[in-house]
C-alpha cells in the first residue's frame, strides 16, 4: 500500500487539527511538529487531542504518522550549550512523540561549523547515547542531508558510522529525502534501485522507515537543499512517481513538504489519479 502525505498544522486542536487538514488532502499519512519548527517554548502535549484524533484516523484509514522534530537541534555543534539545547530538545520531542502514539521521530544530524565530518559524527552519537535509554518506544531517524554547507549525514557512510557509535542502535532508523539525495549526487531518477543497494550495503534497508517526498529547485549534485513542487524540478514527476510506487516503500510513509500548499494535487498526481497537477 501507498501511505502518501504531507507536513500539516497542529494549529488550536493539535493532533486533531492535523488529521483533519490530511482528511481534506484524500491522504493516509502525515506528518506533524509538536512545537514550531524553530523550537522553543512547546503547548502541553496533553492538550493535542489525541483521542478525538485517533478516532478520526481511523474513520478515515490514516496510518503511520510522522514527528519533525524542530531545525534547531544540532547534535554536531561544537558549542557546549547548542549541544546541550539540542540533546533537551530532542529527548523532550521523544517524550511528546511517545505520548501520542507516534513510531517516528526524525531529526536533522546537524553542522560541524568548520570542526570537520569526523568531529560531527562523534559529536551526534555522544548526543544520541546522553539521549537513549534503550527504553523508547519510538524510532529516532536520523535525515539524509543534501550537501550544502557543514552538515553531517550527506552520504550513508556517515549515517552508518553514526548509528556505529550508539549504544542502543536498534532505536535508530533512517528518513530518506528525494530532494537531498539527489542534491547531494545519489541518482535516484536514473538508478533509484542502485541507490537502495548501496544504502543496503551500507546502512540495512531495515533501518530506512520514512521518506521525505520533494522535488528539487536545483541540478542533480548541486549540493544545495532547495524543495519543489511535484513536477517542477530536476527531478521530475514521473521519477517521483516512480520511486513512491517502488517496493522498498510499499508501507512506508512517504511525506510531502513541497512550498506554495498544493498537496492535495500532488498527492492525486502521485497516485496516478491525475495525469498532471495543474501548476505545471
Amino acid at each position: 500500500m501507498i501511505k502518501i502525505g504531507a507536513n500539516v498544522s497542529i494549529a488550536k486542536t493539535g493532533l486533531l487539527a492535523a488529521v483533519e487538514e490530511t482528511v481534506s488532502y484524500r491522504a493516509n499519512t502525515f506528518m506533524i511538529y509538536t512545537r514550531s519548527n524553530r523550537g522553543g517554548k512547546a503547548r502541553p502535549i496533553e492538550q493535542f487531542n489525541r483521542e478525538k484524533a485517533y478516532e478520526l484516523m481511523k474513520e478515515h484509514d490514516i496510518v503511520d504518522p510522522v514527528v519533525h522534530a524542530p531545525y534547531l537541534i544540532n547534535l554536531a555543534s561544537p558549542k557546549e550549550d547548542t549541544w546541550e539545547y539540542g540533546i533537551d530538545l530532542l529527548r523532550e520531542d521523544i517524550r511528546r512523540t511517545s505520548y501520542l502514539g507516534i513510531r517516528y521521530v526524525v531529526f536533522h544530524p546537524g553542522s560541524h561549523v568548520g570542526e570537520g565530518i569526523p568531529y560531527g559524527i562523534k559529536r551526534i552519537a555522544e548526543g544520541l547515547n546522553a539521549i537513549l535509554t534503550g527504553e523508547e518506544d519510538v524510532f529516532v531517524c536520523l535525515e539524509t542531508m543534501a550537501g550544502d554547507g557543514s552538515k553531517v549525514g550527506n552520504r550513508f557512510e556517515e549515517i552508518a558510522e553514526i548509528i556505529s557509535l550508539v549504544k542502543y542502535k536498534e532505536k535508530l532508523g533512517v528518513c530518506g529525502d528525494t530532494c537531498h539525495l539527489y542534491s547531494a549526487g545519489y541518482d535516484i531518477v536514473n538508478d533509484f534501485e542502485g541507490v537502495m543497494k548501496e544504502f543496503d550495503d551500507i546502512i540495512g534497508l531495515d533501518r530506512l522507515k520514512v521518506f521525505h517526498i520533494n522535488d528539487s529547485k536545483t541540478p542533480f549534485n548541486s549540493r544545495k537543499d532547495r524543495h519543489e513542487n511535484i513536477g517542477k524540478g530536476s527531478i521530475g514527476g514521473e521519477a517521483i512517481r516512480r520511486i513512491v510506487h517502488h517496493e522498498v516503500l510499499r508501507d512506508m510513509p512517504c511525506i510531502l513538504e513541497t512550498p506554495e500548499g498544493r498537496y492535495k494535487e500532488e498527492i492525486a498526481y502521485i497516485r496516478g489519479e491525475i495525469e498532471e497537477p495543474s501548476y505545471l
